[in-house]
């Protein structure tokens, strides 16, 4: 009967200590805090896009179409949001240096 042992897989660190292998995570926990943030930025872009309800279909209300909110606020929040993640994307993680 055979038995397999399992092998833990080691590394030395640059201090010559013997530590257990990390799991690789590509980005860092503020990378994902500023991806949350800038997913909540483009989906709040997105609501102010939205419209209220039409009270009369047969009347055009050019005030509420063209408001601020619809054609200046909201494409700059969802501009700002892909900004946001692209840095989040790019942003370098602090302890590694290439």
């Amino acid at each position: 009967m055979a038995t397999s042992k399992s092998t833990i897989s080691k590394s030395k660190t640059n201090k010559g200590s013997v530590v257990k292998d990390q799991p690789f995570f590509l980005f860092e926990k503020r990378n994902y805090y500023l991806m949350i943030a800038g997913l909540v930025l483009v989906v709040l872009g997105f609501l102010c896009m939205t419209g209220a309800k039409v009270i009369d279909p047969n009347v055009f209300d050019r005030s509420e179409i063209y408001s601020f909110r619809r054609i200046t606020l909201a494409p700059i929040l969802i501009i700002g949001g892909f900004v946001v993640e692209v840095f989040a994307i790019m942003l370098k993680p602090k302890g590694k240096v290439e």
